[in-house]
């Protein structure tokens, strides 16, 4: 009998890459991809401060991280906040079956639509991805809302 992931394992994983993009002064956005056995097959955070480049958020670094895969379907993105319309069209044009979020009240991004497209979408509800990008948007809010904080 198969056993269910462990998704608050892989999201600490996330986490940590959030808090690594927020110590380079970058947006504490973190990702990390699985496979259906938990296994983690790369990680990645936003670095678009860092990089000067506004496509480095934290799925794609983690996509590009991944190298090339002969389906996605049964790998799991984990990403600590809900992924914007970019990082969306990501999880959809390349057939992840599973998205895992740790926070979807700061910002909804794509949701619903991935969830109308069957792409499984488990919403952690973790108070401290909220916490760490509630706080990063309070001191930082010229940078969150250069493209991310008006993506709705």
């Amino acid at each position: 009998m198969p056993t269910k992931p462990d998704y608050a394992a892989m999201l600490a994983v996330a986490l940590a890459e959030a808090r690594q993009g927020l110590a380079e002064s970058g947006l504490p956005i973190g990702a990390a991809i699985f496979d259906a056995a938990g296994r983690l097959v790369s990680a990645g955070h936003n670095r678009r401060v860092q990089q000067s480049d506004p496509s480095a958020h934290a799925e794609t670094d983690a996509f590009r991280r991944a190298g090339r895969q002969r389906s996605y379907r049964d790998l799991i993105m984990v990403t600590t906040l809900a992924p914007c319309w970019y990082c969306s069209g990501l999880v959809r044009q390349f057939g992840f079956g599973t998205l895992v979020i740790g926070d979807c009240r700061t910002f909804q991004g794509g949701v619903d639509w991935l969830r109308s497209l069957g792409v499984q979408v488990i919403d952690l509800d973790s108070k401290e991805c909220a916490a760490l990008l509630t706080a990063y948007i309070q001191s930082h809010p010229d940078v969150w809302y250069e493209d991310i904080g008006q993506a709705d």
